[in-house]
């Protein structure tokens, strides 16, 4: 989604990371991505009261380990740098899952400070296979803590409720109640709650079923490739019309069942990716060979080549087997919104 708010502090002269030139108002370096109001706001911190002159602005006490840019050690609770403002990486700057034959990858891009997006990969008895992604929204607060805690239990709702005898569809719908309560419940006193998109797909022997709230999608990939949602978004904008979790009312997710032979691939995506590919047959031609992983990299490398400016989380799903020249595609076969 959007990138994170800046604050009210300008910045000007030169990136304190790279040296490139930036202009008052910019958020980040465009040669380096570094998160510019990160550094005003550090800059802009009153020294603790007590502190000793020339040391570092703020009371956050360090982490113990150094600034991988700056090399102080003077690293905040929040995360940023006391020194130089950088957020430091963390260990979902660039992930990369693999369960059976899918596979997804969720990379930080170029120009963000830090991943917000997240996805969920998970098995539903020997027939079934369920993948979650998820983008928190930037402008409100923890959209990273909003994505991964949506992911996660979409996903493991969707296994269970499919282990206990119920259809893909209802599954999807309890899972996005569950996914939209426990995103909605997390606001901290004093602040609003965080909130994010969902997409999901439970891949069975000859049938995909799509949820969705947001902007995040799915998309067919074979014969008749097709984009699988509609984004809750205003037209030509990435204005969300619908979400989990901050003053988002009752969510009310897509729903949507196609049957095929196969053989294709089930992708979901982020808008880090569709934002620059959002045609199938794009997509098609990149993810109808090769495994997989090696399928999921491929795709977010091509969005950082293409500028790299939101979080890119992709999650791939081989379906079907037999020659796609005998393939038959019938979708939706049932939509329920």
């Amino acid at each position: 989604m959007s990138g994170p708010e800046t604050s009210g502090a300008e910045v000007s002269g030169s990136c304190p990371v790279c040296g490139t030139h930036v202009l008052p108002g910019e958020a980040f370096c465009e040669q380096c991505g570094h998160d510019l109001s990160a550094a005003a706001r550090v800059s802009a911190r009153p020294a603790s009261p007590g502190s000793a002159p020339g040391a570092p602005r703020g009371s956050a006490p360090s982490s113990g380990r150094a600034c991988t840019v700056c090399g102080s050690a003077a690293i905040g609770s929040d995360g940023y740098c006391e020194n130089c403002g950088m957020l430091q990486p963390t260990g979902r700057d660039h992930v990369e899952m693999e369960l059976g034959p899918m596979a997804g990858v969720s990379d930080r891009g170029l120009r963000h400070s830090r991943n917000e997006d997240a996805m969920a990969l998970l098995t539903a008895g020997e027939d079934a296979v369920v993948a979650v992604v998820c983008d928190g929204v930037s402008t409100s607060p923890r959209p990273d803590e909003a994505s991964q805690a949506a992911a996660d239990i979409a996903a493991v709702t969707i296994a269970k409720r499919l282990a206990e005898g119920e259809g893909p569809e209802t599954a999807t719908r309890e899972a996005v109640r569950l996914a939209a309560d426990t995103v909605a419940s997390a606001a901290r006193p004093g602040e609003d709650s965080p909130a994010c998109t969902l997409v999901s797909a439970v891949v069975e022997r000859r049938r995909v079923t799509v949820g969705w709230v947001g902007d995040s999608r799915a998309y067919w990939l074979g014969e008749q490739s097709s984009l699988l949602t509609t984004d809750d978004a205003t037209p030509g904008t990435h204005m969300l019309t619908a979400w989990l979790g901050a003053d988002a009312g009752e969510v009310v997710p897509h729903v949507r069942t196609f049957t095929t032979d196969g053989p294709g691939v089930v992708l979901l995506c982020s808008d880090g990716l569709w934002n620059y590919y959002p045609e199938p047959e794009a997509l098609a031609a990149t993810a109808l060979s090769g495994p997989s992983l090696a399928v999921a990299r491929r795709l977010v490398r091509l969005a950082n080549e293409a500028g790299g400016h939101d979080n890119i989380t992709v999650a791939v799903i081989p379906f079907g087997q037999g020659e796609r020249g005998e393939t038959t595609v019938a979708f939706p076969k049932e939509t329920s919104d």
